[in-house]
């Protein structure tokens, strides 16, 4: 994953009431999907971020994503709270 130092040195809301919370509310910048995690929760992520205009990028898993987010676990999405 090519973000994942920036995602470290971020202020990142791992899982996903707290992503989807960090939407619904405008303070998320950006939020990083698993592919490889459940379609009924990526599938709600990715069209609320839609509809509140939050870039979406995908990670191939969800190891990938936790260890980006530097957490000794997979993780299904996270959320790059704005500064």
């Amino acid at each position: 994953m090519s973000n994942e130092k920036a995602l470290q040195d971020a202020h990142v809301k791992i899982g996903t009431k707290q992503t989807m919370r960090m939407v619904q509310t405008g303070m998320a910048s950006e939020v990083y999907v698993a592919e490889d995690s459940d379609p009924q929760l990526t599938s709600k992520i990715i069209a609320l971020c839609e509809q509140h205009n939050v870039k979406c990028t995908k990670v191939d898993t969800m190891k990938n994503l936790g260890k980006a987010c530097g957490i000794g676990v997979g993780a299904a999405m996270a959320a790059v709270v704005k500064s």
